[in-house]
């Protein structure tokens, strides 16, 4: 049960190549694919969730599913710390914000980019208390899937 069945370093390279292809394909994604989390944490999410299953199991070891939990929690923590030293890095792996409405009106190609249909985003403008798209001086898709919006000024 504790014995490892699968050796230490293949358990390793096959946590960190997961975790890399992942990321690369999440990041290919539209950033509303992963709701309010971060393509990082959604992987490790996904993957931590995959090796815990394993080691729960009774086909595998407990040992084998330890060792994969340990290798994706230091790549996360490895990635954060990556994002939070170099900004390239963030640029890398995370969405910049996309803007969706300038001053009223729709920007259609990056409406498209993000695969966001006009009846999605004024359900998205209605939660920010918005019913008329002529009072959104500015709108953005953030990096997380979220939706900002800056109301006009009123005068």
């Amino acid at each position: 049960m504790f014995e490892l069945e699968t050796p230490f370093f293949e358990l390793v390279a096959r946590g960190a190549f997961l975790f890399i292809l992942f990321m690369v394909l999440f990041r290919l994604l539209p950033r509303r694919t992963g709701g309010e989390l971060a393509p990082v944490d959604l992987v490790f999410l996904l993957l931590i969730t995959e090796a815990a299953s394993h080691s729960l199991g009774d086909y595998s070891s407990l040992s084998d599913g330890v060792v994969v939990i340990v290798t994706l929690l230091i790549l996360n923590h490895f990635s954060n710390r990556l994002v939070l030293r170099f900004p390239w890095f963030e640029r890398m792996t995370a969405h910049a914000p996309l803007q969706i409405i300038k001053d009223g009106e729709t920007i259609p190609r990056n409406m498209k980019k993000e695969l966001l249909t006009p009846e999605e985003l004024m359900s998205h403008l209605r939660i920010h208390g918005i019913d008329d798209i002529s009072k959104v001086k500015s709108s953005y898709v953030e990096g997380d899937g979220r939706l900002s919006v800056l109301k006009k000024d009123e005068e």
